[in-house]
């Protein structure tokens, strides 16, 4: 029995210290000589920084209104223009993208956790998967931004409903992919080892299992954080989201609609910054999907 354990024990941590090897030696590497993920890496850091330094970027608050200074231009004095309100349009958008990122941070720490447990439960304990994932499969049965916005409508509009509406709606995908994945891992020679050797499912989902789900649950999350600052942006542009008048680009966007002919860069300029947002995240996400796929790695040797 001795015997017995300890191989099985070997067995069970061979993968495991294969895959942190592979992590430490090539992972970096292959990241920073990676296009597509180094462009997205720029775009977002760049973002970031300019949105988490908005307190001292910012030429004034975000809310100070000036009648006197309504529609103005982009120019020397505003660089980004001013709104129908004559409120400084580059501290809107700076303030803004704070209340964006915060969100899509949010949405996938919340993601992170509930989607793995989810699918932790469901992929592993064989009685608990059908009755788990039927609940899932009837939360993703609506469209995502549909039930989003019924939830953030139920709830009332604040920055933290928008939070709970769209962690909600991302949830199922995600643990519908950890599931997946731990039914593949689960039927591996070292899992069987470590149950043969008396482990836990405890000890053998987190040691075993969970850490050979994370390079496409990190893959997935990326994607989930784009998917999320797109949303927020959708619900607070149709009022259901961060509530006027704290800065958002999609309430922003909201607000200049009714001005576009006459004043399109309150809508051009926010735009601009979602989309660069979005992008960067989804490059992001591509430049992880190629570099920590194995099978992609295969494909390309």
């Amino acid at each position: 029995m001795t015997l017995v354990t300890d191989t099985a024990k070997d067995v069970a941590g061979a993968p495991l210290s294969s895959s942190r090897h592979w992590w430490r030696r090539d992972v970096v590497r292959r990241m920073l000589g990676h296009r597509t993920f180094m462009i997205g890496a720029v775009l977002f850091f760049a973002v970031l920084v300019v949105t988490l330094l908005a307190p001292w970027i910012a030429p004034v608050d975000p809310l100070k209104v000036s009648m006197r200074n309504s529609f103005k231009p982009p120019s020397a004095d505003f660089w980004f223009g001013t709104d129908n309100l004559g409120r400084n349009l580059l501290s809107r958008v700076l303030y803004g993208g704070r209340a964006s990122l915060l969100i899509g941070f949010v949405v996938v720490i919340v993601n992170a956790v509930f989607a793995v447990g989810i699918g932790a439960i469901a992929g592993y304990f064989r009685r608990l998967d059908n009755p788990v994932m039927r609940v899932m499969d009837a939360l993703m049965a609506f469209p995502a931004i549909l039930l989003a916005l019924g939830i953030a409508a139920a709830l009332g509009p604040s920055m933290a409903n928008a939070m709970i509406a769209l962690a909600v709606v991302a949830i199922p995908g995600n643990a519908r992919l950890v599931r997946s994945t731990f039914l593949v891992i689960r039927e591996m020679t070292y899992v069987e080892a470590a149950i043969v050797a008396g482990a836990r499912p405890m000890r053998i989902i987190m040691k075993h299992i969970l850490p050979n789900c994370m390079a496409p649950l990190v893959v997935a999350l990326s994607f989930t954080f784009a998917y999320a600052v797109l949303a927020e942006a959708v619900l607070s542009f149709l009022g259901v989201g961060t509530p006027p008048p704290a800065p958002s680009w999609g309430g922003i966007i909201a607000e200049g609609r009714y001005y576009l002919s006459d004043a399109p860069w309150i809508i051009l300029i926010p735009g601009g910054m979602l989309a660069m947002t979005v992008l960067s995240l989804n490059l992001l996400g591509d430049g992880l999907r190629d570099v920590l796929d194995p099978k992609l790695k295969v494909q390309r040797g």
